[in-house]
This record gives structure tokens, C-alpha cells and sequence, in this order.
């Protein structure tokens, strides 16, 4: 494969998912959960799910409630496979 292949050309798109960080103690690494909405199989019922990503931020950005974008990457530690995008919202 060439080195300048981007996002769009990958033959298996890279996961993105939108949570809101709930630990920046760490150096350049944030915990953010992020939360999906599933159909319940047997009741049909909405239900919510959420996880705990590590996410790897470079230049120690966010804070604790920003909502962000993070993207998968390679395995970068023993937790961390994801990597920040972009801040959507600022933490109030």
C-alpha cells in the first residue's frame, strides 16, 4: 500500500465516535465516554450503552466536560486506540 492514502480511500473506514471527556488527569490522555443507543433485540426497547475510551491528545487540550470527536488509530499503549479529532463544545 502507498503512504499517502487518506480517510476516504482506506478499504475499511476508521470508527468515529462523539462522548464527553470525564478524566484529564493523565498526560496526554483524556478518558471520554461515549454513549450509543441500541434496540433492545428481544423487547424492542431503546436502550443506552456506554464505554470508557482512552483517547490520546497530544497537547493536553481537553478538559473534563468538552464534548469531542475521537477517531481509532493504531494501538498507541496498553489502553489507548483512539485519538482526538476535534473539540465540539467547550466545557461550561
Amino acid at each position: 500500500m502507498s503512504d499517502d492514502l487518506n480517510e476516504t480511500e482506506r478499504p475499511n473506514p476508521r470508527k468515529v465516535r462523539e462522548g464527553l471527556v470525564v478524566s484529564d488527569i493523565q498526560h496526554k490522555t483524556a478518558v471520554v465516554q461515549v454513549t450509543d443507543r441500541v434496540r433492545h433485540r428481544k423487547y424492542s426497547k431503546t436502550v443506552q450503552r456506554s464505554k470508557k475510551l482512552h483517547v490520546h491528545d497530544e497537547t493536553n487540550e481537553m478538559q473534563v466536560g468538552d464534548r469531542v470527536r475521537i477517531q481509532e488509530t493504531r494501538p498507541i499503549s496498553k489502553l489507548k486506540r483512539w485519538r482526538l479529532v476535534e473539540i465540539l463544545e467547550r466545557a461550561k
